[in-house]
């Protein structure tokens, strides 16, 4: 497939009007992999990532920042060890929520932590 002056006038317009890469393939007759190929060798302005975050993601952020952040040394027995963020962030810290009778970890994370065996 050879990339004609045409279908790269046609690329940019369609790219400028905001259309998704495979929706350019499929006009132009081209896989959704040669168009990103082809817009970044064309140097065309990068756009925000189509893809969305999930309202439930969007919520635990806002969550994690109305609490405290708690560090290593903050929990006790009673509090939700599972961690958050990676280790070597400054903002790293602990969930802290109330944890589950003979447990380490608050109702929502034990279900993420102990996954029972299913039968066969």
């Amino acid at each position: 497939m050879s990339w004609t002056d045409e279908k790269v006038a046609t690329l940019k317009k369609l790219w400028d009007e905001g259309l998704t890469t495979g929706e350019i393939g499929k006009r132009l007759g081209v896989s959704k992999n040669s168009v990103v190929g082809k817009v970044h060798r064309l140097k065309l302005k990068s756009r925000p990532s189509p893809i969305k975050r999930t309202k439930k993601a969007e919520v635990k952020k806002e969550e994690v920042k109305k609490t405290d952040k708690l560090s290593l040394l903050d929990l006790n027995i009673h509090t939700c060890r599972w961690p958050i963020g990676d280790p070597r962030d400054e903002d790293f810290h602990f969930c802290g929520k109330k944890v589950q009778a003979g447990n380490i970890y608050c109702e929502e994370h034990a279900k993420i932590a102990f996954v029972k065996p299913t039968k066969k």
